[in-house]
């Protein structure tokens, strides 16, 4: 079984089975990246670019290691110190790119709808890694990916996204994922980080906390923009922190067998304390690991792999 879709621009609208392929051939490639040699030849021949117009360690890290194990030719883009800073378009830079015979492109970018633009022009396989507010389908991915690793299902969970939902890609792609995949999604916040009408999203909203983690099976903490407090949308991290932040103590609102996740990087005390995020029910160190395996699986079935071959 090949994916329906050419391109990773989102979550929302992908299919279960192409969700489920994706998630399935992850695995055989979690087998690939824990033995001695890490290294598979299913991408041979094939360039990869990874353009970021945006700073990024564990994304870019984690692309570029899986084109790597799959032995792609893989070259790294920075906007800073590049031609960009001249005055060059997206589009100009993208065709001078590919005019090197490149095979697929990997973008972030601040400006919402950057990959799909490039899909308008652009002969490459086109992957997503953030755009502005919109998603980010690849951390998702290995987030629901994590999610079966450690529970061995995702329909019928509850999980609870929890922070700034207003500015968060993560959130988004997580939303339209899980429900994809049949679990039920609570977002909780403050109202003035959370999306306009965003209940039509078929999520569950919540401005309690401690309401919100009530019979919750899985946490995922999203990063406080600290940057947001500046523009007057909280009053104080203090009070951020004693309204939204996860404690040990909150989490007797959760079921027993809880899941605590995160995005990264990590604010501590903020929005998670150290004892949640390095006690044994955090699992935001496998979300890591498991990014290159996800990414390795997204490269390969874009390229047209059918069965992850390890």
């Amino acid at each position: 079984m090949a994916l329906k879709i050419k391109h990773l621009l989102g979550l929302e609208g992908v299919e279960k089975k192409d969700l489920e392929l994706i998630l399935n051939t992850a695995k055989s490639f979690k087998e690939v990246i824990e033995r001695p040699v890490k290294k598979v030849p299913p991408l041979r021949g094939v360039t990869v670019v990874n353009l970021f117009y945006e700073p990024s360690t564990r994304t870019r890290l984690s692309f570029e290691l899986a084109e790597k194990r799959l032995s792609a030719d893989t070259l790294n883009f920075s906007a800073k110190g590049s031609s960009v800073a001249k005055g060059e378009s997206l589009k100009d830079t993208v065709r001078n790119i590919e005019a090197l015979k490149i095979d697929m492109i990997v973008i972030r970018h601040s400006s919402v709808g950057a990959p799909h633009y490039l899909t308008k022009f652009a002969s490459s396989t086109v992957i997503n890694a953030g755009d502005g507010a919109h998603e980010h389908p690849t951390q998702a991915l290995l987030d629901m990916y994590s999610i079966m690793e450690r529970r061995g299902k995702i329909k019928g969970l509850r999980v609870v996204i929890v922070g700034d939902i207003l500015h968060s890609r993560v959130a988004r792609s997580n939303i339209w994922g899980l429900k994809t995949l049949g679990a039920s999604v609570a977002i909780c916040g403050p109202t003035t980080l959370l999306p306009y009408e965003v209940e039509k999203m078929g999520v569950d909203v919540y401005h309690n906390l401690d309401e919100a983690l009530d019979g919750a099976d899985v946490v995922n903490v999203l990063r406080l923009q600290r940057e947001r407090q500046q523009a007057g949308l909280l009053p104080s991290l203090r009070e951020y922190t004693t309204l939204f932040g996860i404690t040990r103590d909150r989490l007797k609102f959760l079921n027993s067998n809880y899941t605590i996740m995160h995005p990264g990087p990590i604010n501590r005390g903020v929005e998670i304390t150290s004892e949640v995020a390095d006690s044994e029910s955090s699992i935001i160190l496998e979300q890591v690991t498991n990014g290159v395996a996800v990414r390795m699986s997204v490269l390969y079935l874009l390229r047209g792999g059918e069965e992850a071959k390890s």
